[in-house]
């Protein structure tokens, strides 16, 4: 077991010490892996989608205030992230991954939830959200990824994560976070396992041979609830990936920019994401 398995293997322990469910399911013949927490609130299940090389383990700290608020809570591993094993559908392996989701929203969650995704997660959800809006009550797009802003740009993001030595591993931590925490850059030199899976390197190199982005129509015909929440410390994905959301989601939409937020809020800045996910909340009426 490598360190960052190992790393998550006792962030799993301690979830399911404190009540959360940790089990595998089967979804269009695929195993996933996936964390579940009862809540006590009336509001409808809310699912959280992580990014590329993320983990449902990286909501840990959001998962009980959520449920507080909310009936349900479900985080989900995408095919080859975190406990969930490597999958990926021929050459289009982001619309593959994408379709894994579609499945475990109308399968497994099986009602209209609060969909919540970051980065590539958050790319995704909007896909899922225009595509099959009776599975979205609402959407919260957390440094959503998907932006259309030029295809060198979105080179150079991945190219980033294109993790092979130390040095690289230190500086793209310092990417992700407003202010890394000491264990982060301590432990940085294991990203290279993480950006090095062959989920990753097949998601990154699908991305950059067909270039295919959000479409400002997807964005524009979102109907239900809409918050865009922005770390104004993002350091990971370009500043036009903003200006791209902002000019292209529907008026309805609340566009939030958070001082302290870099690309993982969820992770450097858990209460203050859940201020922003319950004060949406209540003003979408969920």
């Amino acid at each position: 077991m490598d360190l960052i398995s190992g790393l998550q293997e006792v962030s799993r322990r301690l979830l399911v010490m404190r009540g959360v469910r940790s089990e595998e399911v089967v979804v269009g013949g695929q195993r996933l892996h996936h964390f579940t927490l009862k809540g006590s609130g009336k509001g409808p299940p809310i699912v959280l989608v992580h990014g590329l090389g993320g983990a449902a383990s990286g909501f840990g700290r959001v998962l009980f205030p959520l449920a507080k608020r909310f009936e349900r809570v479900f985080a989900v591993d995408l095919p080859g992230h975190g406990f969930s094993p490597e999958y990926c559908l021929g050459p289009m392996c982001v619309r593959g991954q994408y379709e894994m989701l579609v499945r475990y929203c109308r399968e497994v969650v099986g009602a209209p939830a609060f969909v919540v995704g970051n980065s590539l997660g958050g790319a995704m959800s909007v896909q899922l959200a225009a595509e099959h809006p009776e599975l979205v009550r609402a959407l919260a797009l957390v440094a959503s990824a998907g932006a259309d802003v030029g295809h060198e740009l979105i080179r150079e993001v991945l190219e980033s994560m294109n993790v092979r030595t130390g040095e690289q591993a230190r500086a793209l931590t310092q990417r992700l976070f407003h202010r890394p925490p000491w264990a982060m850059m301590f432990f940085a030199n294991a990203l290279r396992g993480i950006y090095g899976t062959p989920a990753v390197r097949a998601l990154s190199a699908d991305v950059i041979s067909t270039g295919e982005y959000l479409k400002p129509e997807q964005l524009q015909g979102l109907t239900m609830p809409v918050l865009f929440v922005w770390g104004a410390n993002e350091k990971l994905l370009p500043r036009e990936s903003l200006d791209f959301f902002r000019t292209h989601l529907p008026p309805h939409s609340q566009v939030r920019v958070v001082d302290g937020f870099g690309h993982l809020p969820h992770v450097e800045r858990p209460g203050e994401l859940v201020s922003e996910l319950l004060q949406f909340a209540d003003s979408a009426g969920l």
